[in-house]
């Protein structure tokens, strides 16, 4: 856990330990602490691998699933590129919350219970890997799929002859076709964006 400096009346310093007293964490701070995927990576690592593990393997395989690849195909850059965040930033955040016991100096991570609390939020999906918040959000895969079939439906009906798809021109059934494509299309870009300006 981390250690906060106390400074005393007599000038000199003393390091307690912080502890982090919350038995619950709110949603939102679940939220918070989950909302980059390194986060979700580390603590799957953690959960897959119980007791205290190196600093080092821990972010060499996050490295691994974020490039896709293998530990062993990795190259230093790859590894750089994902060791200074965790060793700086995501790990410090983690035992601040509580969520671990970052060693900074001895270069180990352990979980702890408190990270229990989010192990319900991660769905990691087997044959891909990938790691999602479980927070009821659909993937996009699903949005294409549902106008792919509700185009085709439409289609089907203006072809069989569908009463009030009759009435329609072919040109006003296509327009809807493409409305619909591009109104899915630019939900996405527009959530991935705000994603990436968290």
């Amino acid at each position: 856990m981390s250690a906060t400096e106390v400074h005393t009346d007599n000038g000199g310093t003393r390091v307690e330990p912080t502890v982090n007293t919350e038995t619950e964490l709110s949603k939102d701070k679940i939220f918070h602490l989950l909302q980059t995927p390194r986060r979700r990576y580390v603590l799957r690592y953690l959960k897959e691998f119980d007791g205290v593990v190196e600093m080092r393997d821990l972010a060499e395989q996050v490295a691994a699933w974020e490039n896709d690849t293998t530990v062993q195909a990795l190259t230093s850059d790859e590894r750089q590129r994902v060791y200074i965040p965790l060793y700086q930033s995501h790990l410090p955040k983690l035992d601040e919350e509580g969520i671990i016991e970052y060693n900074q100096s001895r270069g180990t991570v352990e979980r702890t219970k408190l990270a229990d609390q989010l192990d319900q939020y991660l769905i990691v999906d087997e044959q891909t890997g990938d790691d999602e918040e479980s927070t009821g959000q659909v993937s996009w895969e699903l949005y294409y799929l549902g106008v792919s079939v509700f185009s085709t439906a439409l289609l089907a009906g203006a072809v069989l002859g569908a009463p009030v798809l009759t009435a329609l021109p072919s040109v006003a059934i296509g327009g809807c076709i493409v409305a619909m494509f591009s109104f899915v299309t630019l939900a996405q870009v527009m959530s991935e964006q705000g994603a990436r300006g968290q």
